[in-house]
């Protein structure tokens, strides 16, 4: 083979090779957006339609999905005609008329029947007779009238049942949460959580603030041991300390106070806390503390007037993550604050909904709602720092 010719081969090589990396670098751009849209939609969906859930009559959720909520619903119910009472004569007929709902009731007939399963034998307006003889027509609204060419009997007391088939228009309330709020004392299992979670956030942040930076900057013995035990107890496992805690809790009569539930979310929050702010902290430049303390300032200057701006994504981070723990916890709120102090937080209210109501779907999804209704407004405010703030300490150079 000629140079020319291998010089040719090669370029051709060359030239598929760059092709096929392109086409990876394209597939592989597309398949990782296509795999974050992916999970975008698994998590928002049932989020989504939980919220619809929420806002939707309960006799139409009872009956469809949340995604039927803008298509009317179809449902079966029945009725009673009017009695002998209710009777008018008129050009030598026998009337009785009148409508079958409730007043205030919206839903349209589309078919009724005159017994148990004939919710479909007749159409709106189409004329069925009963077992006396007597012509009835129903419409749409529920008006019908009834007529006979013979007096209705005395003992005709009870009036004719109807069953129909209806359609309902859809419609969106906030009935189901003043409901669960008011009803079903969920506001103050609100306020209860609002007061447990707010004390048990800002404590074990300031502390591990503290303590991180002593571990980063500051020189003292056993300070490497220290961090080491401090970050070590990631490792142990929660439930393994509940009941050595829960002695020592009764012994000072702080089981079912809230203090009692903010020093142990202090407690189990710490470790993880101060590992998130150590590698933050050590990732600072090392001039500008040398530069403070060269200036005269003292450790505390330094750490509120340097360190605690610079730490703010770490800081949001680990308020994301303690606060959304703190806010869904049933486990420690249920060891530590217990079911009978009388304080329940939302998780341990929406337990005892989830028994006593879990058949009420509007109740249940309304009250699931405004437990993670709070949840996601602190994580979408403090988002942008999120990513930073867990990514920091990950590389160093």
């Amino acid at each position: 083979m000629s140079t020319m010719d291998k010089t040719t081969t090669a370029a051709a090589g060359a030239g598929t090779s760059a092709s096929s990396f392109r086409l990876g670098k394209v597939l592989g751009w597309w398949g990782v957006r296509l795999t974050l849209i992916l999970f975008c939609v698994v998590w928002t969906v049932p989020t989504f339609g939980l919220l619809i859930s929420s806002l939707r009559d309960k006799d139409q959720l009872a009956v469809s999905g949340w995604w039927n909520a803008l298509v009317p619903t179809t449902t079966t119910g029945q009725g009673r005609t009017g009695t002998v009472d209710d009777v008018v004569e008129e050009d030598g007929m026998f009337v009785l008329a009148g409508s079958i709902f409730d007043e205030g009731d919206s839903r349209e007939i589309t078919t009724f029947g005159l017994t148990a399963a004939g919710t479909d034998d007749f159409a709106v307006g189409e004329e069925a007779t009963t077992n006396e003889g007597f012509t009835i027509v129903v419409q749409s609204d529920g008006s019908y009238v009834m007529t006979s060419e013979e007096p209705f009997p005395e003992d005709y007391t009870r009036g004719q049942r109807v069953v129909f088939s209806a359609q309902t228009s859809p419609r969106f309330t906030l009935e189901n949460y003043d409901e669960v709020l008011n009803a079903n004392g969920l506001s103050d299992a609100f306020i209860n959580t609002v007061v447990v979670t707010i004390p048990a956030t800002i404590i074990p942040i300031a502390i591990a603030a503290f303590a991180s930076y002593a571990f980063a900057w500051m020189k003292f013995p056993l300070r490497i041991a220290l961090l080491t035990m401090v970050v070590g107890m990631l490792v142990v496992p929660l439930q393994l300390s509940l009941i050595p805690v829960l002695k020592i809790y009764n012994s000072f009569d702080l089981r079912g106070t809230f203090p009692g539930l903010w020093i142990a979310h202090t407690a189990f929050g710490l470790p993880l806390a101060v590992f998130l702010l150590y590698n933050y902290l050590t990732t600072l430049p090392k001039d500008i503390i040398e530069s403070a303390q060269i200036d005269g300032a003292s450790h505390f200057d330094i750490f509120i007037r340097l360190i605690l701006p610079l730490s703010v994504p770490a800081l949001a981070s680990f308020t994301i993550f303690q606060f959304l723990w703190v806010w869904n916890d049933l486990l420690v709120a249920l060891v530590f604050l217990g079911a009978s102090s009388g304080e329940s937080v939302l998780t341990m209210a929406v337990r005892e909904l989830n028994g006593s109501r879990g058949e009420d779907w509007h109740i249940m999804t309304a009250a699931a709602f405004v437990t993670m209704a709070v949840p996601l407004l602190v994580f979408f405010s403090l988002q942008r720092y999120f990513v930073r703030g867990l990514t920091a300490g990950s590389v160093k150079g």
